[in-house]
């Protein structure tokens, strides 16, 4: 499952929140060790696109940071 069909998904739940996982890539899909993971809200009212632009705010957010301490050797900081 990806794109909008996760946040469809995830919406018809009624999850409370919903978020972001950057993990180490393994040969499994979705099961590399977990470096960070963030959350959102789910509010009433919110579509898959308005919660696709949350989580898209959490990855512009974390991933460059994040990224760059996996780079420096310091993501246990």
């Amino acid at each position: 499952m990806y794109g909008a069909f996760v946040h469809e998904a995830v919406i018809n739940s009624r999850d409370a929140f919903s978020g972001i996982t950057i993990h180490f890539v393994d040969e499994h899909y979705d099961n590399g060790d977990i470096i960070f993971q963030a959350k959102c809200e789910i509010t009433a009212g919110d579509t898959p696109l308005i919660l696709a632009e949350k989580i898209h705010r959490l990855e512009h957010e974390h991933y460059p940071r994040i990224i760059e301490k996996v780079i420096h050797g310091q993501e246990n900081e």
